[in-house]
């Protein structure tokens, strides 16, 4: 049987700040007074993302509005996110879990998936060294971390979500009755609001109660999710930890939150046009194609809508990734006032992997031309020197 631990950084942003404040000699640790990571308000950035315990207690979460929070709690203490720091905190836990296992999957910047199972003989029982993480995490790091321990990466995520902060949990198969099948279904790994819904609707309150469904039943309602939800709540998860180097991206995206609403076809596709270089280039450096192009948007009322295309051969060209999100974005939009708009790529694959098409573009390597031609611009230049006109 295998034994994956998932290791999750507690408010990942707001303690790494904490303690970086302390290294730097602050005296005082955010994470003991109301205090949240939020954006810059006058830029509409103004969302909760990270929040300390005290401020939990005055019914803040994480994704409401700043003004919304500073309404609960008018003395709280605001801090603007720093991507870097994160990234330099990602890296020593990182760094630090790799002492124990060469099996490291990062699933985002603070949580990552370790394989102990060939590990146990060098550094002993799989609980004595999850306590031994969490405490060099702490003293060695300056932050907490949650663990769950399990024969799957799915238990093992669940686990660790069980209690916060600072806390060691298994979760293995015969403890679900106990400790999973009783929590609502929303906090089922990969169901969704709108899912979890619907599953109410039917009566499905509980993990457990999904558990214990008719599969097919639950197939014919969600089709294959249904199937991938079920075998969740049941703890079925075969997927292996894939090592750094191994994961391979399965998309790429940009998106960007407007300083004032767009009510103009016009300019929203200029914007479309800005998110759409930014995925062009990191595609190419990617040395990648995509199958299926996909626009989001959110209104000003934060309604969320996405449309999509399904390419009939994979592309990488600016140029013609604009072409389709401009078309999807005039298909989807409604005419409300815009706050957010992004433009994303999935299903990659290689050059090589592509069947070419007799009714390929004649324009198709001209576009590649440019392509090269701007990116080797704003690699030399900086990004940002050279654009290109609608």
């Amino acid at each position: 049987m295998r034994t994956i631990f998932h290791i999750d950084a507690n408010s990942a942003y707001l303690s790494w700040t904490a303690a970086d404040m302390l290294r730097k000699g602050e005296n005082l640790d955010i994470r003991n007074v109301p205090s949240v990571i939020a954006g810059d308000p006058k830029n509409r950035h103004g969302i909760i993302l990270a929040k300390s315990l005290p401020a939990k207690k005055f019914g803040i979460v994480t994704g409401e509005s700043l003004a919304e929070a500073r309404r609960k709690c008018p003395k709280l203490l605001v801090f603007p996110p720093d991507h870097k720091l994160y990234s330099r905190y990602s890296d020593a836990l990182y760094d630090l879990l790799s002492q124990y296992s060469p099996v490291i999957q990062r699933y985002s910047v603070d949580e990552c998936f370790l394989d102990y199972t060939a590990s146990e003989k060098l550094f002993g029982p799989s609980l004595k060294v999850a306590h031994e993480i969490g405490t060099r995490a702490k003293k060695e790091l300056g932050f907490t971390v949650n663990i769950g321990v399990s024969c799957n990466m799915l238990l093992a995520k669940m686990g660790s979500e069980l209690e916060k902060p600072d806390r060691v949990h298994t979760l293995y198969p015969e403890e679900m009755p106990q400790k999973m099948w009783p929590l609502s279904v929303s906090d089922l790994f990969m169901v969704g609001r709108a899912t979890a819904q619907k599953l109410k609707k039917i009566n499905i309150m509980t993990i457990g109660d999904l558990a214990n469904a008719d599969p097919s039943h639950m197939k014919s309602l969600f089709k294959s999710q249904g199937v991938l939800i079920w075998n969740f709540a049941n703890g079925i998860d075969n997927a292996p930890v894939l090592a750094e180097g191994e994961v391979s991206q399965k998309g790429v995206g940009h998106s960007i939150t407007t300083s004032h609403d767009v009510e103009d076809r016009r300019e929203a596709h200029r914007i479309l046009l800005f998110l759409t270089e930014k995925v062009g280039t990191r595609l190419r450096d990617l040395n990648k194609m995509a199958g299926v192009v996909t626009v989001s948007v959110k209104t000003a009322d934060f309604a969320r809508y996405t449309h999509q295309i399904r390419l009939s051969s994979p592309l990488d060209t600016t140029s013609q990734i604009y072409g389709y999100a401009r078309r999807l974005f005039d298909e989807c939009w409604k005419g409300e006032p815009l706050r957010l708009l992004g433009v994303s790529v999935s299903e990659l694959c290689g050059p090589n992997n592509i069947q070419l098409s007799l009714f390929e573009s004649p324009v198709t390597e001209k576009n590649q031309k440019i392509d090269e031609t701007v990116d080797l611009i704003c690699k030399k230049y900086g990004a940002g020197v050279i654009r290109r006109g609608r």
